[in-house]
């Protein structure tokens, strides 16, 4: 059996003046959205199926979203 865990953090870039900055990531679906936190905003992000882009305060913002880790599980390891 293989379960997938992601990291709390990943990089987002602001796309309006190209800052890349650290955000917490709160919920993620792979292939569907992800929800991280920075200073205190959290922001939605939809896949589209390259990236993830969300607004907020008149911005866009775009990540690739937190790495993910395959763990095995069960006999033989």
């Amino acid at each position: 059996m293989i379960n997938k865990n992601y990291d709390s953090k990943c990089t987002i870039t602001c796309t309006d003046n190209d800052v890349v900055a650290e955000a917490d990531v709160d919920r993620f679906e792979e292939g569907k959205y992800v929800e991280v936190f920075i200073a205190q905003n959290k922001i939605k992000m939809m896949y589209t199926g390259r990236v993830y882009v969300g607004n907020k305060m008149g911005m866009e913002f775009t990540t690739l979203g937190p790495k993910i880790f395959n763990i095995k599980q069960g006999r033989g390891l």
